[in-house]
């Protein structure tokens, strides 16, 4: 349970990550209330399975996950160039994300 609250957390951090950019220094109020609830669901989520995880294991898998989202989303709505070098290190960080669970 404790691994799949952590991906969930960790795809809340590309969220807040997201909303954070588009609050426009919260000034905006729909997405600065979007930063504010996945930002309190992401930790939530990772302290809870901080409970069960190692904490450099449990942090690791979610900074991955939150990091490699959120540079998708940026590529996908035209916001990051989208280079062969950014793609092959972001399937390089999901490979250790991965290997992480997978030595756990």
């Amino acid at each position: 349970m404790a691994w799949l609250v952590l991906v969930v957390s960790g795809v809340l951090e590309a969220v807040w990550a997201v909303a954070l950019g588009r609050s426009e220094g919260f000034s905006r109020l729909v997405p600065s209330v979007v930063f504010g609830v996945g930002l309190v669901l992401s930790m939530g989520g990772l302290a809870y399975a901080m409970r069960t995880l190692p904490v450099g294991t449990a942090y690791a898998v979610w900074v991955g996950i939150g990091a490699t989202l959120a540079v998708a989303f940026g590529m996908a709505t035209g916001d990051e160039s989208v280079t062969a070098v950014k793609v092959l290190l972001m399937v390089g960080l999901v490979g250790c994300v991965v290997g992480l669970k997978l030595a756990h």
